[in-house]
């Protein structure tokens, strides 16, 4: 299979990781050896409860037995989708009553910009440097790191950037500027979070100029970070969200919110101003309200905290500089880039997934399952801090 997926596949790295996978349930994945992995990724924090979990599963297959897909997103009255958009919408703030669901996070990014020029009448969008919000043309012409656009230009004109946490670069922010695209915690650069009330000014002057705040939740949001929504932690409302990742329980999809009134800028002059053939499946939106359900119904946000604590606690070394992140969204710095690929590489030997960040080559990723133990979070920490002694 190895050969294969190597042979015909389309590769993504140099050197894949590579595990040729068997099945996997709860915390765990396994190989076609039998080996079991802990993973402390979840999919690249996508699998919020876990692997296969029994009510997501259930979801899927009763949804199967109705109907898969019928009609382009937006025709036909679809009761999975329709319980997705109510769901989010009764457990956001009262402005962002409306829901565009998508096929992934990159297209939530671009649905987003579209609607934040449709609003404005205005074209300049600034995003913050070292920033990731997908990687489709327009996404990338808001992400912040020339390493990774360069290959491709020219995208899409006029996104200009600024320094995230850096309050002087609000002057930036202009009447000419129709958005303010950011990550609510950045993460390719490293899970760093907004200080000194960033996002709160950020805000005000968007409001100052009649521009738009867009925060891009496709990680901290649907409770990684110990709020429903991550911007909650950060005492703002922004204009427009962006969403994704766990939002499926694993499986692909995305959305954009706001208000009815701007949403329905998108449906007239020109008529499908936004149009998809897949977005909002109902096999796949039907996975996101058992996740969505599961996550609100039990105590899995206000634990991500306390689970917070315990990685804190049990990740002390001296080869870890710092642990950054909130809740569940957490990554160790490291003392070098070669120290983290050694580790990452000496932990799944040693039966723990553990992965990258794009753009801060010294971290590891920590973004377990929501649903993640007590014990499988020591147990997990343990693997770290052996690996980090048995390096030189």
């Amino acid at each position: 299979m190895k050969t294969d997926f190597l042979k015909y596949q389309a590769q993504t790295s140099p050197h894949p990781l590579a595990i040729e996978i068997s099945h996997a349930k709860g915390s765990y994945i396994y190989d076609t050896s039998g080996k079991k992995y802990l993973d402390f990724v979840a999919g690249v924090s996508a699998n919020s409860l876990g692997h296969n979990h029994a009510k997501v599963t259930e979801a899927i297959k009763k949804q199967l037995d109705a109907y898969s897909h019928v009609m382009v997103y937006g025709e036909f009255v679809q009761q999975p989708q329709v319980n997705l958009c109510k769901l989010l919408v009764t457990n956001s703030p009262k402005n962002l009553n409306c829901v565009y669901l998508t096929n992934s996070g990159t297209e939530a990014t671009e649905g987003a910009l579209k609607l934040a020029k449709r609003i404005t009448n205005k074209s300049e969008i600034i995003a913050a440097k070292n920033s990731y919000h997908g990687n489709t043309m327009g996404a990338m012409s808001v992400s912040g790191v020339e390493k990774q656009n360069q290959a491709f230009r020219p995208l899409i004109p006029g996104t200009k950037f600024i320094e995230f946490n850096n309050d002087a670069d609000l002057e930036k922010i202009t009447q000419k500027t129709a958005a303010v695209l950011l990550e609510t915690i950045q993460g390719g650069a490293g899970f760093i979070e907004p200080k000194n009330n960033f996002l709160t000014k950020i805000k005000k002057r968007c409001d100052d100029v009649c521009s738009l705040l867009i925060l891009d939740e496709i990680q901290t949001g649907i409770g990684r970070t110990g709020t429903f929504w991550g911007f909650e932690n950060y005492n703002v409302i922004p204009d427009i969200i962006i969403t994704g990742k766990g939002l499926g329980g694993g499986m692909p999809i995305g959305a954009f919110i706001s208000s009815f009134e701007k949403m329905n800028l998108l449906k007239d002059n020109p008529k499908l101003g936004h149009i998809s053939t897949f977005a909002g499946n109902p096999v796949i939106a039907a996975a996101g309200v058992a996740t969505v359900q599961e996550i609100l119904a039990s105590n899995l946000i206000s634990e991500t905290l306390r689970k917070e604590k315990i990685i804190r606690k049990y990740l002390k070394h001296p080869k870890i500089t710092e642990i950054r992140g909130k809740g569940l969204m957490l990554s160790a710095i490291l003392e070098t880039s070669e120290l983290a690929v050694q580790t990452v590489h000496k932990c799944l030997e040693n039966g723990l997934i553990l992965f990258f960040l794009l753009f801060e080559t010294r971290a590891i990723r920590i973004t377990p399952p929501l649903t993640i133990s007590d014990e499988e979070l020591i147990e997990g920490c343990k693997i770290i801090i052996d690996a980090l002694d048995s390096t030189f």
